[in-house]
């Protein structure tokens, strides 16, 4: 079941999701060429400690940095190591917190200096992907009608999506219904599902692969790249339906 969540609680998770705002625009400033992935995941979680708040993703499901940081060909889940970011690398941020007992979570791509021209249309596709979605939500529109719809806006920029990933609910637990996939699967329909309503609060993250969108992994089930491997891209926001439309939480 989706939950409907009370004013109140939707202002707890919209506090909850400004500290994660806050740490990507503060990893965005401070993140430098020759900097560990480590470095930048330490950097993250004191910030998040220091506003108030835990990094919620630090051994959930055993998952084991503070953050995931996710470097070229992986699109997600990137656990933070020893590997150094240099010139021309595109490097995802995905941060989540736990704040008075309710959830954020967002993520975004940053190119590392210059990077190449197909790079950043890559990462405008994710970040245009996203924005487009939440624009396009409606009361009472399916989820798959918006899973469709980002599939092919996807599709329109010359991309294709991770497949078996998607978005999520999100409240008082990380993770919950309904789940919100990128694509509409092989013969599914936009009306089938649940129905999207006032109250309801979840997480769109389009997340972009070039060629070929079936995952691969390394670190067990973490590390999740493109089996091309190429480059991609992930951007993901927080949103709660307020008076019939899509109010950006994290921000």
């Amino acid at each position: 079941m989706i939950q409907l969540r009370k004013a109140k609680e939707i202002e707890t998770l919209r506090k909850a999701n400004q500290i994660v705002a806050r740490t990507l625009d503060y990893l965005e400033r401070e993140i430098k060429v020759g900097m560990s992935l480590r470095e930048i995941a330490a950097l993250a979680e004191d910030f998040i400690l220091k506003s108030g708040a835990k990094p919620s993703f630090k051994g959930l499901y055993d998952f084991p940095s503070a953050i995931c940081t996710s470097l070229n060909s992986i699109c997600i889940h990137g656990i933070a190591d020893d590997k150094i970011i240099k010139e021309g690398d595109v490097l995802g941020l995905d941060v989540g917190t736990l704040f008075e007992g309710y959830y954020g979570d967002a993520a975004r791509t940053i190119g590392i200096g210059e990077i190449s021209p197909n790079d950043v249309a890559l990462i405008a596709c994710a970040k245009d992907a996203l924005y487009f979605a939440i624009d396009s939500i409606k009361e009472g529109m399916r989820f798959k009608e918006l899973s469709a719809l980002l599939g092919a806006f996807i599709q329109s920029r010359g991309f294709v999506p991770l497949q078996g990933y998607c978005g999520h609910g999100i409240g008082d637990k990380p993770h919950c219904e309904p789940e919100i996939l990128n694509y509409l699967e092989e013969g599914d329909s936009i009306k089938n599902g649940p129905k999207i309503k006032n109250g309801m609060v979840f997480c769109l993250e389009p997340m972009i692969c070039q060629k070929d969108g079936t995952p691969t992994h390394s670190n067990g089930r973490w590390d999740a790249a493109s089996a091309d491997g190429l480059n991609t891209a992930h951007f993901e926001h927080c949103v709660a339906m307020i008076k019939g439309r899509a109010e950006i939480l994290s921000l």
